[in-house]
């Protein structure tokens, strides 16, 4: 099932993974940069049998997710953390009685913290019992390993750079096709390896009070385990769970983007989670 949700210029979309109990918690999905929502449909299955709802959403202009960027396109950070919002209330009915908590995947795991950064700095309630991050960090240079230091920092500046030259990211090897402002913003946290100014994150990262489970994968090319932990570090009153998943204990290799094939490991720890964050809040 897919939902739909009008954003003005844009419109979002939805793809439902029921689980079997009406009263089962439920996962609000927010993909990687490019990744469209079918991509995590094995992992959301891997959920379901754990007894999870899930629902993924396609982030701006991907997916099914439409207009695709292009030069016209104004939007970055404020507006995907915005997004976020709405596809809560999209999701109204299917939230209603249950546990809900956000699960980002590298860019869609920033967005998730920043929506809930920005919501607490307004000093509105948060809308989700907990987030997960899997693969998620800010990608500061400083924190990679050595000898990968200025190449990270060289290849997100010259990305940011032909997006603004060129007034969108084509997607030429990575990220797919980027709206301009989005390369901007997370070209910011490469360099400077916080959220830019013009967000008002600081002040809301830390009055983030949720439980989170961060997760960090072998082998993560673009996010490695220092970068999840620069990002958690901001966080000082979220009660962190702080996790890393092995190729050992996947039994499939992984990377970025392969360890959505090791959700048969991963379900358990997140149900594990989500039973104990039942009972502690």
């Amino acid at each position: 099932m897919q939902l739909t949700v009008d954003r003005g210029s844009d419109r979002l979309a939805i793809l439902l993974h029921p689980a079997q109990a009406p009263d089962a918690p439920l996962a609000v999905v927010f993909p990687a940069m490019g990744v469209p929502a079918g991509y995590y449909t094995r992992f959301a299955h891997s959920l379901n049998e754990a007894g999870i709802g899930v629902a993924v959403a396609d982030l701006r202009g991907t997916g099914a997710s439409a207009p695709r960027p292009s030069r016209d396109s104004r939007y970055g950070y404020p507006e995907l953390a915005d997004d976020v919002d709405a596809v809560l209330d999209a999701l109204a009915e299917q939230r209603a009685g249950r546990r809900t908590v956000l699960l980002g995947h590298s860019l869609g795991g920033q967005t998730a913290v920043l929506h809930l950064a920005r919501e607490a700095a307004r000093g509105r309630g948060h809308r989700a019992d907990g987030i997960i991050l899997i693969a998620v960090g800010l990608p500061y240079w400083r924190t990679y390993p050595r000898l990968q230091r200025l190449a990270v920092l060289g290849m997100t500046q010259v990305v940011n750079g032909v997006s603004a030259a060129l007034r969108v990211w084509p997607g030429w090897g990575f990220g797919g096709r980027q709206a301009r402002g989005v390369i901007r913003d997370w070209a910011y946290t490469a360099r400077h390896g916080r959220f830019p100014a013009h967000l008002a994150a600081e002040d809301g990262l830390a009055a983030i009070d949720l439980p989170v489970l961060a997760i960090s994968v072998d082998d993560d090319q673009y996010t490695p385990p220092q970068t999840t932990d620069h990002l958690v570090a901001a966080l000082p009153t979220a009660t962190v769970t702080r996790d890393h998943l092995t190729t050992a204990e996947a039994g499939v290799p992984l990377d970025h983007f392969k360890w959505v094939k090791a959700g048969s490991t991963l379900a358990p720890r997140i149900s594990h989670w989500l039973t104990r964050l039942g009972h502690d809040r």
